[in-house]
């Protein structure tokens, strides 16, 4: 057993009664290791991080529009002079998140599952909540408190085992902050809370539950919800917030939903993953901007990030990262990165692959010598110039497990090849229309009519409705326009 050395507990008792400060959203009092400007500083250099690492939306118009809605709601709160910036992200997934010092993000994923501006006006409340309530400054006040150090990684980081820093050192680090279910909780009352200020019925952020508890029930990962994803589940929370509906005046809960004024700013809304940034098609990946195309390794796990692709072997004891790297000369590059990472025990092994389907390479195997002298990681590395760029195709695995994977992977850089198949490189992404219905009909005779590349049932969560319903004339339905160019 460790015992606990008094002058150690001291101190933190010490520091505890020091750091505790008054909650502005519940009043109450809380650990508090970080001041508001040191908390405005740290969401400001994540905010900038997050948006160069995960991409904005570019439509400015939804933008504007979000940013307008959630400045009413912050000027509400208890915390009306902070910094509050609130952005779209161009991501397919259904979520939402909140950093420190007032920087909110909520996806066109999320966005088109939403059927009012008054959910919204929940979502971006929750969000709002999390940060006059200082959820992640506490958070980051224990993690001081207790010398816990969390550690964030970046895409490039794990072929060279590298840390880069601490939580509350590294920005988007932030964004995996876990919130429990007393945050979330109180999070959703004061989501509530501010509804209500600004003139938005309250009931409707139980739509938004069911819609998180109908989409996870629909399965497939790419389908879970990841907004509000910590227990309690959706279902627990939809009921709290009727429970805490039903107790407010009629009037409250009968203010304008403003569903026409939201559902007209998804026109055209790219849904689902965006095929002009690259999409898989079996085991091939195929980039249209950017005009090349790859073969990963049959039977792998792959995973198409803004700035990397990652593949990883059935086993996850190897992985092929593919990237841009900067200039555009391969030895260039490939000098760079063997300079750049020297000091972590970066050593060349000789050459690797020859080219890439003709285009100039440069490539080398590689490994990773420990302080001790042992080999940490075997691999490859090829820098191939296509395009007027460079493209880093780096595969790794443990030492002893690199010269069963080393073939293989080999074949993967050497497919790199320049993008030549004109359905592929004229490819749309799939987007949300809006059909006003001129008479009532069957969500399945609309799909009939206006046939979407989703299933019916992923239709009737987009319009929150059931598979069965009857549509009223007039209604404004949603459907997506395109296809998958996966499939």
């Amino acid at each position: 057993m460790i015992h606990r050395s008094p002058a150690l507990a001291a101190l933190a008792a010490a520091l505890l009664l020091l750091g505790c400060a008054t909650n502005p959203a519940t009043g109450k009092r809380q650990l508090s290791l970080i001041s508001e400007s040191q908390e405005i500083s740290l969401g400001r250099d994540a905010d900038q991080q997050f948006v160069e690492q995960l991409g904005l939306y570019g439509d400015e118009e939804l933008a504007r529009y979000v940013s307008e809605l959630g400045q009413r709601l912050a000027a509400r709160s208890e915390r009306p002079h902070l910094p509050w910036t609130f952005r779209v992200v161009d991501d397919p997934v259904i979520n939402a998140f909140a950093l420190p010092g007032g920087f909110i993000y909520v996806t066109r994923g999320i966005l088109a599952h939403l059927q009012s501006e008054a959910e919204l006006a929940g979502v971006l409340g929750h969000e709002i909540g999390h940060v006059t309530a200082r959820h992640s400054v506490n958070q980051l006040s224990k993690a001081q408190l207790a010398q816990i150090g969390l550690v964030a990684g970046m895409v490039a980081a794990p072929e060279l085992g590298q840390q880069l820093g601490s939580l509350a050192q590294t920005g988007l680090g932030l964004l995996f902050l876990k919130f429990g279910r007393d945050d979330e909780s109180q999070a959703d009352e004061l989501g509530v809370r501010y509804m209500i200020r600004t003139g938005y019925p309250p009931i409707e952020m139980a739509g938004v539950f069911d819609m998180l508890d109908r989409t996870a029930a629909a399965g497939g990962s790419e389908r879970l919800p990841n907004w509000l994803s910590t227990h309690p589940a959706p279902a627990d929370r939809r009921q709290r917030i009727l429970s805490r509906a039903a107790e407010l005046p009629p009037d409250v809960n009968a203010a304008p939903r403003h569903e026409k004024e939201f559902l007209d700013h998804l026109e055209g809304l790219v849904f689902g993953p965006n095929p002009r940034e690259g999409f898989f098609r079996e085991s091939t990946f195929h980039h249209p901007d950017l005009a090349f195309r790859l073969d990963y390794p049959s039977g792998w796990t792959y995973r198409n990030l803004k700035q990397a692709v990652v593949a990883q072997s059935p086993e996850q004891d190897a992985v092929v990262v593919l990237e841009l790297a900067a200039g555009e000369d391969p030895r260039a590059a490939a000098d760079d990165f063997f300079r750049r990472y020297q000091e972590q025990g970066l050593e060349s092994g000789g050459p690797w692959i020859r080219n890439a389907s003709g285009l100039p390479t440069v490539s080398d195997e590689i490994r990773v010598v420990g302080q001790d002298g042992r080999t940490r990681l075997r691999g490859g590395v090829a820098f191939t110039a296509h395009g007027g760029r460079v493209f880093r195709l780096l595969g790794y695995a443990q030492p002893d497990r690199w010269p069963t994977y080393a073939r293989t992977i080999a074949r993967a850089a050497a497919s790199f090849a320049p993008e030549r198949d004109r359905r592929i490189l004229s490819v749309e992404p799939q987007r949300l229309q809006l059909v006003r219905l001129d008479r009532p009909m069957s969500l399945e005779e609309f799909q009939r009519r206006y046939p979407s590349d989703v299933p019916l049932e992923r239709l009737a969560i987009l319009n929150r409705v059931e598979p069965d319903a009857t549509l009223e004339a007039g209604r404004v339905v949603k459907r997506v326009a395109g296809d998958d160019p996966s499939r």
